[in-house]
């Protein structure tokens, strides 16, 4: 079976795991590595950060998820089934919008809330090199790998509703000046919980050996490493040590 060694690396034996092992397995991994434990959040959690690093939070996390439809548009790309596209284009609308808002449009709205104006936001000019390196990392990780890798990319989603709340509860406590733009978290405790238990099923229906499933538990393990590494950008940037990289353009917060 595919095991995390002290490496932090997947490691494999011969033995298949049962459905409810490979939860396991996928559960151990988000409990390590998953950026809920990442020291940036923490802070946001215990209402640590200035209004100026949230509102970098904000701007710099739009890049991701504005990406987060182009990604699924790929995994749409690479399925012959009709069944799993019918499933899983749910996800472009979810954020894009249709007859609704969307999740891009209520990220904006959080933007708002935090004082900053749409368009420079939309713009992405302000966004740090480390974050959009990371999130270009993600849609690369999807085009260039299989169906069950980019699918199994996506489960991330099996934790995130316990964050989400944990995040909404944080913002409404420390942040009330935010207040009025939580509606993309809202929406994401039902969606994100539905579409894990999708991208799940999909998973540990297709990786029929322990190799395939160790494939699925090292592509959650680089999804995880992706939303590190955008956090790391911020907390090196606006937290700690505080340093910016040599560019106009990126966002710097007005003194508090």
């Amino acid at each position: 079976m595919g095991r995390i060694g002290d490496n932090g690396l997947v490691q494999l034996d011969t033995v298949l795991m049962d459905k409810a092992t490979l939860r396991q397995r996928l559960q151990q991994l988000g409990e390590t590595m998953y950026h809920h434990r990442h020291p940036f959040h923490l802070r946001m959690h215990a209402g640590e950060l200035t209004r100026g690093q949230m509102q970098a939070w904000v701007m710099n996390r739009y890049y991701y998820q504005s990406c987060i439809p182009i990604k699924d548009a790929i995994i749409l790309s690479k399925s012959h089934d009709a069944a799993f596209r019918r499933a899983w284009r749910k996800r472009i609308i979810d954020h894009d919008g249709d007859a609704g808002v969307g999740g891009i449009e209520k990220w904006l709205q959080l933007a708002e809330a935090a004082g900053l104006q749409r368009d420079y936001v939309i713009s992405g000019h302000a966004i740090l090199p480390g974050v959009r390196y990371a999130v270009d990392a993600y849609v690369n990780l999807v085009r260039e790998g299989t169906l069950l890798e980019a699918v199994s990319s996506s489960l991330t989603e099996l934790f995130a509703g316990n964050l989400i709340a944990l995040r909404m509860d944080a913002l409404a406590k420390y942040y009330p000046w935010l207040q009025h733009g939580l509606a993309y978290f809202k929406g994401r405790l039902t969606q994100a919980p539905e579409d894990a238990a999708f991208a799940f099923d999909y998973a540990s229906e297709h990786a029929t050996t322990p190799q395939l499933q160790a494939l699925v538990v090292r592509s959650l393990q680089r999804k995880c490493s992706l939303l590190w590494a955008q956090l790391d950008a911020l907390q090196y940037c606006y937290v700690d040590p505080g340093s910016m990289p040599p560019l106009p353009s990126v966002f710097r917060p007005e003194a508090q």
